[in-house]
Parts: C-alpha cells; sequence; structure tokens
C-alpha cells in the first residue's frame, strides 16, 4: 500500500513547484501542479512565507521563493555546486558554437537547469531554462546522466519510471536504452527534437570525485544546427568542457 505524503514530501514539492515558477504563480496552480487541496497548499505556503521561505507578491498575490532560500542555496553551494566553474563552460561553449548552452545538475531522478546563456545564432529553442525540471532519460542532460550511471541503478530507475505517459511513446524502454547505448559510445548524448520537434540537443556529463555523474553540459538548437557532419564537433566542444569541470569537481 503506497504510503500519503507527509508534511515534509509536501513541502519539498511545493518548493520544487515554485522553483520552476519564474513569474510566480498562484495558490491555485502550485494546489494543481502539487497534487494538494487549495486550503493544504495555502496553509503550508502561509508557514513558509512565516519562515522566509516563500513571498507573495502583496500586488499579483503570486507566490515566489523566499529570500531564506537564497541564503540556503549559498550555504549549500560550496559542497555541491560546481556553478562558478560552470558558467566559465557555458560562456565558451554559447560563443564558439552560436547556440544556447547550459549547465544542469542531477536531483533524485531529474535534472534541474542552473544556467543558461545564448549564442549569436538568431533561432534558438527554448524547451530550457533556468530552473526547468525534467526526468533521467528525456532532454538530452538526462540522457547524459543516466547513461554514465550503473547498470543496476538504470534498471531500478526504468522499472519505477513511466517516461511514455507524459513524454510519449519515443520515450519507451527499448528506445531510451538504444539513446543510452549510443551515448556510452560517444560520450555525449543525442535529443533529436524528442521532447518538442525541431528542437534538438546534445549534452556531455560531468563526474564528481568519486566518479559519478552528478551535472551536464548542454547545447540546444533548432534542427539544421544539429546536422549529422556537425555534431561530432559540437560532441568534442561538449567533452572537452565536461572534463575540464569533471576536474574541478
Amino acid at each position: 500500500m503506497e504510503r500519503a505524503p507527509g508534511v515534509v514530501e509536501k513541502v519539498a514539492a511545493l518548493l520544487r513547484a515554485l522553483s520552476a515558477a519564474e513569474s510566480g504563480t498562484t495558490t491555485t496552480a502550485l494546489a494543481a501542479a502539487t497534487d494538494q487541496p487549495r486550503a493544504t497548499t495555502h496553509r503550508l505556503l502561509e508557514s513558509l512565507a512565516a519562515e522566509g521561505l516563500t513571498d507573495r507578491d502583496p500586488v499579483t498575490g503570486r507566490w515566489h521563493l523566499g529570500p531564506e532560500t537564497y541564503v540556503l542555496g549559498m550555504a549549500a553551494a560550496a559542497r555541491y555546486d560546481l556553478t562558478n566553474e560552470a558558467r566559465v563552460s557555458v560562456h565558451r561553449l554559447a560563443k564558439e558554437t552560436g547556440e544556447s548552452a547550459f549547465f544542469s545538475v542531477r536531483r533524485g531522478d531529474e535534472t534541474v537547469v542552473l544556467l543558461r546563456e545564448d549564442g549569436d545564432f538568431p533561432i534558438r529553442s527554448y524547451v530550457l531554462y533556468e530552473s526547468a525540471r525534467f526526468p533521467l532519460g528525456v532532454v538530452s542532460a538526462g540522457i547524459a546522466i543516466l547513461a554514465h550511471l550503473p547498470a543496476r541503478e538504470v534498471d531500478a530507475f526504468l522499472a519505477r519510471a513511466d517516461l511514455t505517459g507524459q513524454w510519449g511513446p519515443q520515450h519507451a524502454e527499448a528506445a531510451l536504452r538504444r539513446r543510452l547505448a549510443a551515448t556510452r559510445r560517444t560520450g555525449w548524448s543525442l535529443n533529436p527534437g524528442l521532447v518538442v520537434e525541431g528542437s534538438w540537443g546534445m549534452a556531455a556529463a560531468v563526474f564528481d570525485k568519486a566518479g559519478r555523474p552528478e551535472w551536464a553540459l548542454t547545447l540546444t538548437g533548432v534542427e539544421q544546427r544539429f546536422r549529422r557532419d556537425r555534431q561530432p564537433v559540437l560532441g568534442r566542444l561538449l567533452l572537452e568542457e565536461a572534463h575540464r569541470l569533471s576536474r574541478l569537481a
């Protein structure tokens, strides 16, 4: 029998939902996003606001992450975050390729975008943005990370994750395993418009001191910019920057 979520799980779900709402969001929308009653959602948000973890705009009534989350994030950054070093890599990738470059972190069964910088090519993909969350195996960052996890962890993830329900039959296990195998061969992953048609992405995993894939660097753009003959060039640039960050982790 599945256990009902406790207060900690409910609060965590609310904070994650708020982190994905760049312009803030309403109580009703948060209740829907976290599958909680509106009254419960409102009560939790008010309690979190009293601790500085959420903040409500007095004019629009929309909720945002509170100032205390910034303080907590800064305190945790020294141990968990490569963001400052990754800014250099993201900037270099965007400048050298003209595409949009990203740095993402693994959080459990998801990847979360931490950094974005757009190159000078005028047509861009907007599937990814800072704070965007996707399950492992969906966007190119999640494919790259999942491909380099131990086989038993990949099997366990695929046993508990239903990617086809939300992301379509192109994310069925057999198809995903083929993409994972291709990623292991080349070192970089390819997402050929699997989330939004025409929006392609490539990524390389960044490893911690224990050799585990905990972050990823990504390039995204329109399909014409990721033609077959250009993929090895983009892949090499991604791997160079990923190796640099892995040495610093």
